[in-house]
């Protein structure tokens, strides 16, 4: 409840979230990445396990996993309200940048800047230094790395959504068959000041929406409730995060006239090169559909129901988590997902970043300044920008 937390805690919260928000590039594996950078690392508002475990149950959930993350951690520390503060810092940077370039998208752009190129190595430092540390903490011994290693090789051979889901559902289950020495009886629980009664009205309130909103759309056939209804079904059914929704989002869109191809991929390509959730793009799209109006409307449509889904589980991810059967299924969860990281930091992260003996080389120096000198994220991606027009003005002679 917001009367149980001071106001300073909220200003931290969106303090600290809105500074990831500018500096936190690189796509939903990066920002898992920063998070535990900021969250776990530097400030222990959680520990490793408690980190692991909400990344994992927000792997089960559709929408924007690292948006999930962000809202879960900022309930934890300042209930419904820190949620919200969490989800607006980390995502309104975004937000009034695709905005802003949807309003003068024919006089604006960013062109080939070289920080782009930049950005994505210091997200390939990032995420390598995140892989390791929750490896550390997920995989500690030879069964949990042939699961992670497992996993990895999976998606690495058939990368898709759906297969990441069921990756997840098998390591749960080897994870109850494999690991019944190793459930423990006192669980440090999630400080959640959210009631099991507000989790469930969440959830009826998600799926009264997801059945209510097309009849609506279909009786009144409202510009923005169209918009309101389209976005919000992406953000309730999809799974695997931003680069999913896209094909999804083209087919409402597109198809019907409504935005040309070239149009679509020139704020994909922008919501691309900026920092903050891939989710955002839908507020370009708005700004396009609707002007400042529709960019509200979609913005809100998109991310409620992950407000609605964390609320919602929230209050009985503490109780699940003290029961041996839960614990094994996650243990088993947890060293998939980071076979899940190690695969994504190939492909799409190491695969778009590093070009070059050059590039390398610079991503093994952030790598360092992270993992050894312990400097924190967000001044590794200042460092980051520095060194890639370094590398540009040294091959220019």
């Amino acid at each position: 409840m917001p009367g149980n937390h001071s106001f300073k805690t909220f200003i931290e919260i969106l303090f600290v979230s809105t500074r990831l928000g500018l500096t936190s590039f690189g796509g939903p594996v990066a920002h898992l990445a920063y998070f535990k950078d900021e969250y776990v690392d530097r400030r222990k508002w959680l520990d490793d396990k408690m980190y692991a475990d909400i990344i994992a149950l927000c792997q089960f959930l559709p929408g924007p996993a690292s948006s999930q993350v962000g809202i879960a951690i900022g309930m934890m520390r300042g209930g419904m309200l820190g949620g919200f503060l969490s989800w607006f810092g980390f995502t309104v940077p975004s937000v009034l940048i695709l905005v802003v370039f949807a309003l003068l998208y024919q006089t604006f752009s960013l062109g080939d800047g070289t920080f782009i190129p930049s950005l994505k190595i210091v997200a390939a430092a990032v995420v390598l230094h995140a892989v390791i540390g929750l490896g550390k903490k997920c995989t500690p011994d030879r069964t949990r790395m042939a699961i992670a290693l497992g996993a990895a090789l999976i998606l690495l051979l058939y990368p898709s959504a759906w297969m990441q889901l069921l990756i997840i559902a098998g390591a749960g289950l080897l994870g109850l068959r494999l690991f019944s020495d190793k459930t423990e009886t006192n669980v440090k629980p999630f400080p959640v000041s959210i009631s099991k009664k507000t989790g469930v009205s969440a959830l009826v309130l998600l799926v009264s929406l997801i059945v209510v909103l097309p009849i609506l759309n279909r009786l009144t056939d409202h510009p923005l409730l169209h918009l309101f209804d389209t976005f919000f079904r992406v953000g309730a059914l999809v799974f695997g995060g931003g680069h999913v929704v896209l094909p999804m989002i083209e087919r409402e869109i597109v198809p019907e006239g409504l935005l040309s191809a070239d149009q679509f991929l020139a704020g994909y390509g922008m919501a691309q090169a900026v920092p903050g959730p891939l989710f955002t793009f839908a507020s370009y799209l708005g700004t396009m559909l609707g002007g400042i109006t529709g960019a509200i409307v979609v913005t809100i449509a998109i991310f409620l129901p992950s407000f609605l889904l964390i609320t919602a589980a929230l209050p009985f991810l503490n109780e699940l988590r003290k029961r041996a059967s839960f614990q094994k299924v996650l243990i088993g969860v947890n060293a998939s997902v980071v076979g899940i990281l190690l695969a994504a930091f190939y492909d799409p992260v190491f695969k778009s970043a590093i070009m070059s003996g050059e590039d390398f080389a610079l991503a093994a120096i952030l790598f360092a300044l992270l993992s050894i000198w312990k400097w924190p994220a967000w001044m590794i991606v200042g460092i980051g920008i520095i060194g890639g027009y370094m590398i540009q003005l040294i091959n220019s002679f």
